[in-house]
């Protein structure tokens, strides 16, 4: 009787302390970003899936951390998809190297005034560090830091998907030829965004105006990146959106850094919004499938 007391006790401890877990951490009892919705990759089909195996899925690097609110649904919707294409319990084979965010903000701000140095170094270190533990590609995720691939394919010698293509093949693919992109605003106001959007695929693309850029920004780095999603942003950034959608003819909405779509998503616009956080784990489990 004794015994069968003490094991009581213990499982009246461990689902006590459960309870305290999920309810100190709400995300943790449905794996979502705190104050954001579900987002969810394409279905897979039953042709893609029956013909799909994971004996020969590649290895895909993360670089991730900037910021891990997003790296966190790289890796659930990345492990998602690969269950929905290729069955029963299967996930994907990933890397993850999470760089540390404090002093990457430090060097970003640095990088404003011109000095890409140090962040150039964090960059090719990680994508290094991912090499050298048996990723066959590596992911960047984070828009703004994209703009580091090239560098990195070329310093490194390993192939990276590049987010801005795969965002511009999916545009393409729906026909639209002018969008608004909403980001930091680096992203936002260096030409290599843009500029690989309007050569490379043929899109237009047109941001907001300054101040609007400055409030942008501002909530990605200060609210966004510490898991802060408040209805005023939120207000904010559909009214920005909307308006340039009026006043430019924009048919669709880029949401260009990784931590957007957890404040905004497509029931909020009018026009189509590229999710570029959903579109990359798209291309990026195709990818290692060998689907493309």
């Amino acid at each position: 009787m004794t015994e069968l007391l003490r094991k009581a006790n213990r499982l009246l401890f461990i689902c006590l302390g459960l309870a305290v877990v999920l309810t100190t951490h709400p995300g943790l009892a449905n794996a979502q970003p705190v104050g954001s919705p579900a987002r969810e990759p394409a279905r897979a089909s039953a042709a893609i899936a029956a013909g799909t195996s994971a004996a020969d899925m590649k290895t895909i690097g993360v670089i991730g951390g900037i910021t891990w609110v997003s790296s966190i649904e790289y890796y659930r919707l990345m492990n998602q998809l690969v269950r929905e294409k290729v069955g029963g319990v299967s996930s994907a084979r990933v890397l993850m190297y999470s760089i540390e965010f404090g002093e990457f903000a430090k060097d970003e701000r640095l990088a404003e005034q011109g000095d890409w140095s140090n962040l150039r170094k964090i960059m090719l270190d990680a994508a290094t560090r991912l090499k050298r533990g048996g990723a066959d590609f590596v992911v960047i995720a984070s828009n703004t830091m994209n703009s580091t691939a090239d560098l990195i394919e070329r310093e490194v010698g390993i192939p990276v998907l590049q987010i801005v293509d795969v965002t511009g093949q999916k545009i393409r693919g729906m026909g639209i030829d002018k969008v608004v992109l909403l980001g930091t605003k680096f992203t936002m106001e260096a030409p290599f965004y843009r500029n690989r959007l309007e050569q490379k695929f043929g899109i237009k693309v047109v941001t907001p105006g300054l101040e609007d850029r400055d409030y942008i920004n501002k909530v990605i780095f200060d609210e966004l990146s510490t898991e802060k999603f408040t209805p005023e942003a939120k207000r904010r950034f559909i009214e920005i959106s909307e308006r340039l959608v009026k006043e430019t003819g924009a048919k669709g909405i880029i949401l260009g850094c990784t931590e957007i779509p957890l404040l905004i998503q497509q029931k909020d616009i009018s026009v189509p919004v590229f999710d570029t956080t959903v579109i990359h784990v798209e291309a990026a489990v195709d990818h290692a499938l060998s689907i493309r």
